[in-house]
């Protein structure tokens, strides 16, 4: 394990512990967000109104529920429509000279952010824009960039743009240990009542997983009258970060055995995700914490080891910026993949795509 890669799983334990003292003050915090999200409503705020049809990827805790995932496929669905889509997104350790920033495949990972340059490298078509104040970046997109759709990411806390429908992801332990557990007591950002606000609820988790979490998914969500889907990334193949063909027989790299490394918000599914797909466990789990900014130094201590280096697609993207030609290191090349649904009979991409024609109708 790397040096501080325990932080988050302690501050998690903590919570947990002092859940009975903390939970009170997340009262009072919840109280608050429910306060200022009333002020938007009323107006009593300043709001862009995007003039084309905007959707938001977001969360109602902290990390680890699949966001960019969800944007990838968005981006993928607006390609083979033919659309002119834009990411708002804030760019999370991002240091961009300029603001409003557009990412472009070639800009360092220091100015674009890990996720934001990921996707600027996967969807050249589309046009990922950098900015913590999304309602300065939304209203400079649609004079600059002419989009057909707006993706805000990570965007369902951020009321200062107007969006269509909320796309809200919640994890596994939402629905059972950490429901309705809000800042400081929990990983929430705001109460459970926000939820009413979810166009859909979309939850990473295997078919089976989805299966057995389906009381839950009744009992806390069976009031919002909304479709609940459920979601996976499937492993492809693998790829050199330097941007070498994809190999799809994972055997002929890790066949000695692999180390893996990651700085994402659940290591715990990198490794089940990436051992499932290459048929045997990591050697060797060098943990970082999520959104780690990697040092050649960190690259080549773990290639000492001796073994071929697997990190993810979000890792990758610092990794290659280091351009170490001399080290070999590789990432999945992952997929999108929904699965079973509830509170409706269609897939999500039947679902999306019926919402999106009353988009266009509206």
């Amino acid at each position: 394990m790397a040096a501080g890669c325990t932080l988050s799983g302690a501050c998690e334990q903590a919570q947990r512990v002092l859940r009975p003292v903390l939970r009170p003050l997340g009262l009072v915090y919840g109280a608050a967000m429910a306060v200022r999200r009333q002020r938007y409503e009323k107006g009593a705020a300043h709001v862009f109104r995007p003039s084309v049809p905007t959707v938001s990827i977001g969360n109602i805790g902290w990390g680890g529920s699949g966001k960019t995932p969800v944007v990838d496929w968005l981006l993928d669905w607006a390609g083979q429509e033919g659309l002119r889509s834009v990411v708002l997104t804030r760019g999370y350790k991002a240091t961009p000279p300029t603001l409003p920033y557009v990412v472009e495949a070639d800009s360092p990972a220091s100015c674009a952010g890990d996720e934001p340059l990921m996707l600027a490298r996967q969807h050249p078509q589309a046009r990922i824009v950098v900015d913590p104040v999304r309602r300065r970046s939304g209203a400079w997109a649609e004079k600059s960039l002419a989009p057909d759709i707006f993706v805000m990411d990570d965007g369902f806390q951020h009321l200062a743009v107007r969006r269509d429908i909320d796309l809200v992801l919640l994890r596994p332990d939402d629905l059972k240990s950490e429901w309705n557990c809000v800042i400081p007591s929990g990983s929430w950002r705001e109460g459970a009542d926000a939820l009413t606000r979810a166009g859909a609820i979309l939850i990473k988790c295997s078919p089976s997983e989805f299966a057995a979490l389906l009381p839950d998914v009744k009992k806390r969500l069976g009031r919002l009258s909304v479709p609940v889907f459920s979601f996976s990334l499937q492993p492809v193949g693998m790829q050199s970060v330097l941007g070498e063909d994809i190999v799809t027989s994972p055997g002929m790299i890790v066949r000695n055995g692999y180390s893996l490394f990651s700085g994402v918000g659940v290591p715990a599914q990198v490794e089940r995700t990436v051992a499932s797909y290459v048929g045997m466990s990591p050697s060797r789990y060098h943990v970082f914490p999520d959104h780690h900014d990697y040092t050649p130094d960190d690259v080549r201590s773990m290639a000492e080891e001796g073994l071929p280096l697997l990190c993810t697609p979000k890792d990758a993207v610092k990794v290659a910026d280091l351009g170490l030609a001399d080290v070999s290191v590789w990432t999945l090349v992952l997929k999108t993949v929904f699965g079973p649904a509830w509170n409706t009979p269609d897939t999500f991409p039947e679902w999306w795509g019926n919402r999106w024609q009353a988009l266009q109708s509206a």
